[in-house]
């Protein structure tokens, strides 16, 4: 089995997209396995690849990199609001000394970004502690697909995640 970073210092991943990418998904920083597995969301009980499956009615592709295409494909960017900082463990409530990812950089990068979603209140509220809105931008909140989001089932987090559809390419 693999081992797991637990070094209490993350370094978050470059961005999944391209130039026709109009909805960008951000999350707060990887976990430990993910961080581990260099994937995205890549503990097995977090729900955000089955609910971005689930909103096409399609299986999770069991390739990482085929999951990257498959959002590509429906004009969906992939990032997390933090460059770096310092965490025990998983959990967003242990960030501390966090660098904000340079977003101004990225938006003139990528112009066609139209719609942010986040993936949890903490991603959004770090994301409004250091970077303005924009008014050529809409934001939206979505419930964390964490397994640490035990208030909310799956399908009630699919039901709010659907509001996503309202802006892919199909």
């Amino acid at each position: 089995m693999d081992k797991l970073i637990k070094s209490p210092v993350k370094t978050a991943f470059p961005p999944i997209i391209d130039r026709q990418c109009k909805i960008l998904l951000l999350g707060t920083m990887p976990g430990d396995r993910s961080l581990s597995l260099q994937q995205y969301y890549g503990h097995a009980g977090n729900h955000f690849w089955k609910l971005i499956y689930a909103l096409f009615e399609l299986p999770v592709d069991p390739d990482y990199e085929a999951r990257k295409r498959f959002l590509l494909s429906h004009g969906i960017a992939l990032w997390d609001v933090l460059e770096s900082c310092t965490c025990e463990g998983s959990l967003d409530s242990n960030i501390k000394n966090e660098v904000v990812n340079d977003f101004p950089a990225f938006y003139k990068q990528y112009p066609s970004i139209t719609e942010v979603f986040f993936d949890s209140r903490r991603a959004e509220q770090f994301y409004l502690r250091y970077i303005k809105k924009s008014e050529a931008k809409n934001y939206h909140l979505l419930p964390s697909p964490s397994r640490a989001n035990a208030a909310r089932t799956f399908e009630q987090k699919l039901e709010q995640w659907k509001q996503l559809l309202a802006y892919v390419k199909l």
